[in-house]
């Protein structure tokens, strides 16, 4: 009978046909190609950017449609812009805290003060690229950033030019006209949008099979670059900058983990299979649409997870924060200065600017630390020692670009969590379920995201009688 067959619980599924074994291959296979063959490694990084790329398609139409849903389907722009408003106030208390212990850290542990070394002549030429493009991203301040970075110049250039700050404009003025019309339209126009999102997903399930070979091809050329790399100093940078993010996801984190009444350490293991993609590819966007399935199927609403979870992609980048001012100071004390706390306090509060809208490619970390530093002006960040500081930093850039992804991703997830417990959004019961046995969303994830014996599954489904479905929409 349909009904059995689609209220079965989904069957366990051997390891190796799910995705994050063929992930942890492709790592491990390139670590082992960038140790015994360094040069011909170098050359495989178009692996893991050609996979980058093909996600970028499709990041502005997911978040489109997603915060188009997520705040249409509310019905109510008053209680929309409560979730907003909430939303943005949290982002601002993370960004703010992440970007203060950046700079605790920096003074801690003196980054950057014993260092001897010079760039190389390689090194310097990137650089200068960074900061060529950091200029770019610099047009005077807030002004500047209205007009330059937040503000659309036209409807579709922002899809275009994968825009995402101004794509969330779009979408949020889209959500409040969609809000506005009469409920049966409304219904009709958010349905069809909804429609739309799921050929998006396909196109992702078919790009998510790639995965694998691009955690292969990243993780080879990181090996091999970074294996050059032999100055102190530069190792130490990247340990207290990967020892800081650990903190703040333990402590901040998990304290707020704790108000929300979960547990930091289980919300990890829900999304290790997000986390393992993130390190092969060291870019948060490749797991975006997999994390508007899993929240969702987690227990928060639907509303919450639409708006947050892309929002957070801008305007929540806690493990860029923690990079920002820990480059920024780096850079100071390679240089033999110093900078008053003053100073430094100035410094930090501009980042929580400059620091909306890198969106966690990677090469972003290097472009906003430009931007910041040529932004901050002053004696000690002239052009050339902003280029001589990036030259110094870039030969770890990619290690330290996983930390910073995987913080921010993991910052997102906690957020989305805690905002939808404080907006009373929030399906307790459900996520403890989920957080004690992950096997629980597994329906979720197969039917958007599965393949194969997956899909099949889901086919049977979608074919099933109306109240079968909603069996299986109950166990999601």
């Amino acid at each position: 009978m349909a009904t059995t067959e689609a209220s079965a619980p989904p069957r366990k599924r051997r390891f190796y046909t799910q995705l994050w074994f063929w992930v942890i291959v492709g790592i491990l296979g390139g670590i082992v190609f960038g140790m015994l063959a360094p040069d011909a490694a170098k050359g495989s990084k178009w692996l893991a950017d050609g996979f980058i790329q093909m996600i970028k398609v499709i990041v502005a139409p997911v978040i489109f449609c997603t915060v188009v849903v997520g705040i249409a389907s509310i019905g109510n722009l008053a209680r929309a812009g409560g979730l907003a408003l909430k939303a943005l106030f949290y982002f601002l208390v993370a960004t703010v805290v992440a970007l203060t212990l950046g700079l605790l850290a920096a003074n801690v542990f003196d980054v950057g003060g014993g260092f001897t070394g010079q760039p190389s002549a390689a090194a310097l030429e990137s650089a200068a690229k960074q900061v060529e493009s950091g200029s770019n991203a610099d047009q005077g301040g807030l002004t500047g950033f209205l007009l330059n970075d937040l503000l659309p110049t036209s409807f579709l250039g922002p899809f275009v030019e994968n825009e995402v700050l101004r794509v969330l404009v779009l979408a949020i003025l889209t959500a409040c006209s969609v809000s506005l019309l009469a409920a049966p339209l409304r219904t009709r126009v958010v349905g069809s949008i909804e429609t739309i999102a799921k050929v998006i997903f396909g196109i992702i399930k078919l790009i998510m099979w790639a995965a694998p070979v691009a955690a292969f091809g990243g993780m080879a050329y990181t090996v091999a670059q970074f294996g050059t790399q032999s100055l102190g100093e530069l190792l130490k940078l990247m340990g207290v900058f990967w020892g800081t993010c650990l903190f703040f996801i333990v402590a901040v984190l998990g304290l707020v983990s704790w108000w929300a009444g979960f547990n930091i350490f289980k919300v990890i293991r829900l999304i290790k299979d997000e986390l393992l993609i993130i390190v092969g590819t060291s870019s948060s966007e490749s797991v975006l649409p997999r994390l508007l399935t899993k929240l969702e199927a987690a227990g928060a609403s639907k509303q919450t997870v639409g708006l947050v979870i892309p929002t957070g992609y801008s305007f929540n980048l806690d493990g860029t924060c923690i990079y920002l001012t820990l480059g920024a100071l780096f850079i100071i004390h390679a240089g033999g200065e110093t900078l008053p706390i003053g100073l430094q306090i100035g410094l930090a509060l501009l980042m929580v600017l400059t620091s909306k809208g890198a969106a966690g490619i990677t090469g972003a970390g290097l472009v906003t630390l430009a931007a910041s530093l040529q932004a901050f002006g002053g004696e000690f960040f002239t052009a050339e020692a902003i280029a001589v500081g990036i030259a110094l930093i870039i030969g770890i850039d990619r290690v330290m670009s996983e930390g910073r992804a995987l913080t921010n991703c993991i910052g997102n997830v906690v957020a989305t969590l805690a905002i939808a417990r404080w907006n009373g959004e929030l399906d307790r019961e459900r996520l403890a379920a989920v957080l004690d046995d992950p096997s629980l969303v597994d329906a979720a994830m197969e039917l958007e995201h599965g393949a194969g014996r997956d899909a099949e599954r889901a086919e049977s489904v979608e074919s099933a009688e109306p109240e079968d479905k909603e069996l299986v929409e109950s166990a999601r």
